[in-house]
């Protein structure tokens, strides 16, 4: 009885440290050449690559959410047609423009905007006006 019990074990330990005998043939991702895979998982030929791939990964995935989250449309608060003096983000719902173009109208001189500490606040008044030039 104990003899089995220690067959078994032994048994256990084997299968536990056989490794796989999965040889796949596969293209590398990144740089295009062929190498046998010993797994099924895996997308690179070398530690390199599979670095470079990660990197691609990443920024691929950074990319994709940068634009799920412009996708999210903010809803229209009635409340910003009636201030005097609006924020960027305001300023950007009410012309429906981005920030960067509501920047770049104030560095190129076209929009009118003032510091309050670290907030930028642009005059409803710029704006009228800026839309008065383009009308012309």
């Amino acid at each position: 009885m104990m003899l089995h019990t220690a067959t078994s074990c032994n048994t256990q330990l084997q299968l536990a440290t056989m490794s796989s005998n999965i040889r796949i043939e596969k293209t590398c991702e990144v740089c295009g050449n062929k190498y046998i895979a010993k797994k099924t998982i895996t997308r690179s030929c070398s530690l390199t690559c599979a670095r470079l791939l990660y990197k691609r990964t990443k920024r691929d995935e950074k990319i994709e959410a940068a634009i799920r989250k412009e996708a999210v449309v903010k809803p229209f608060n009635p409340a910003i047609s009636q201030k005097e003096f609006l924020t960027i983000d305001e300023a950007c719902q009410l012309i429906n423009a981005s920030r960067w173009t509501i920047y770049r109208l104030i560095d190129k001189g076209q929009l009118k905007a003032g510091k309050v500490g670290r907030n930028t606040r642009i005059p409803r008044t710029a704006i009228n006006e800026l839309f008065k030039l383009t009308e012309v």
